[in-house]
């Protein structure tokens, strides 16, 4: 077989660094993303003789207009809205879970009820709909906790109070709807957990997830982890202290017994599980959160250290047939770097012309994936708050930190700014668990 073409759909560096990994493989010709960004619509990073390009419209119109021989959907909105249902009852293969699956990640309520009743390790927990609710359970911890909107809020539905009064300051602001509307109708109510965070990989068929190689991510805007959360602002793997113990444990307590539980209700998942874990004293794996596609910037790594066919991989994985064997991690490192507009994550600047991207993109090893970047008569802007995936690849993480940051340094973007210390500890080996 040969001449697939596959459809992704979204517009970030995810979707970017999926689209250039998807052409690899010997059977797809042509991927198509829909709506993209600067980077997909220039075809940026496909092979020769391969097509890239990007189309612009509803992902609904497109694919049922391209009918392509795969879609693979990238962000959480269009599957918790159930895009996958409608393409699939269209007669088209898709990858990426159902509605009724996806409420994983479109209800953390939901999540912390089903890990409890299928015994998948997490904190303890409330959940509070109304204010009395909210200052009861919140001082029911013996330090101020976690507070989260139920439903889908872009990442920023998490609040990580310092004190009571934030927390229920928190919890009556998105009680009211006015923080995040009907998402936050429901507050989780979650034990601040402590120790090293992990963000957990497996491709999924519905009865089998294939766990892919740990991924370190940096939330915070600022070096040394300050500063407020983000989408991330940068990722390395191989994570240093990520064994074949731990790599038992979360396959076995987490992905399976997910995989499980959703089976067990009718509702099997087929699609990326990307769960966060935290590492507590002593290295046990608590699930914190499950999202039910790929990780952003997570995704620029994975698509890196792995070998194999991507495509007959999730091909397989969307028949609820994978074939284990299609993707192996490789022995090379990666880092990403992520670049920042002027004022994210806060009030972003737009339209602003990024320079020094051909330099960027032709450095051996380095991949500049495109995020917040669009077209505009013919020079690239930035049309977003995270813009640009800066990603080395090399034999050890040191090599790969600084091709990332040779390259990231020139690029030339008024405002910009980055971290200067992703993976840092890990080179320095200054983690341990």
């Amino acid at each position: 077989m040969s001449g697939r073409t596959v459809m992704v759909v979204g517009q970030g560096a995810r979707e970017h660094a999926l689209a250039c990994r998807l052409l690899l493989s010997p059977e797809v010709t042509e991927v198509v993303v829909a709506p993209g960004n600067a980077g997909t619509a220039l075809g940026l990073g496909a092979p020769a003789g391969k097509v890239l390009r990007s189309v612009d419209g509803s992902p609904r119109e497109v694919a049922l207009g391209l009918r392509p021989d795969l879609v693979v959907i990238g962000p959480e909105a269009p599957l918790c809205a159930g895009l996958t249902d409608e393409l699939v009852g269209a007669g088209l293969l898709v990858y990426g879970p159902s509605r009724a699956a996806a409420r994983l990640e479109g209800s953390k309520a939901f999540l912390k009820d089903f890990a409890v009743r299928h015994g998948v390790k997490t904190g303890r927990y409330h959940l509070a709909r109304t204010p009395h609710e909210a200052r009861e359970m919140i001082r029911d911890f013996a330090e101020p906790p976690v507070v989260k909107a139920d439903g889908l809020c872009a990442g920023k539905g998490v609040v990580v109070a310092s004190t009571f009064e934030e927390a229920e300051s928190a919890a009556l602001e998105m009680l009211s709807g006015r923080a995040f509307g009907d998402a936050g109708r429901t507050v989780v109510i979650e034990e601040r957990l402590y120790g090293h965070e992990l963000s957990v990989h497996a491709i999924c068929d519905g009865q089998r997830g294939l766990l892919l190689p740990g991924v370190q991510d940096h939330k915070r805007i600022g070096d040394g982890d300050t500063g407020p959360n983000t989408g991330g602002m940068g990722t390395y793997s191989p994570v240093p202290w990520m064994d074949a113990a731990l790599t038992q444990r979360l396959q076995e307590g987490i992905v399976d017994r997910v995989l499980a539980g959703m089976a067990e209700q009718g509702t099997p998942f087929r699609g990326t599980m990307f769960a966060n874990v935290m590492l507590v004293e002593g290295g046990e794996p608590v699930l914190f959160e499950i999202n039910v596609r790929f990780g952003d910037p997570e995704t620029q790594i994975l698509m890196n250290v792995l070998d194999g066919d991507l495509y007959q991989a999730l091909r397989g994985a969307a028949l609820g047939q994978m074939d284990s064997g299609a993707l192996v991690p490789s022995t090379r490192s990666a880092l990403c770097v992520v670049l920042a507009a002027s004022g994210y994550p806060a009030s972003v600047r737009t339209g602003d012309v990024i320079e020094g991207l051909d330099a960027a993109s032709t450095e051996p090893g380095v991949r500049v994936y495109h995020a917040g970047t669009a077209l505009r008569d013919g020079r690239i802007v930035t049309s977003g708050g995270r813009v640009l995936g800066v990603t080395a690849v090399a034999q050890d993480l040191r090599d790969a930190r600084e091709r990332a940051y040779a390259r990231i340094a020139s690029i030339k973007l008024p405002g910009s700014h980055f971290r200067t210390d992703i993976g840092l500890a890990a080179v320095e080996s200054r983690i341990s668990i």
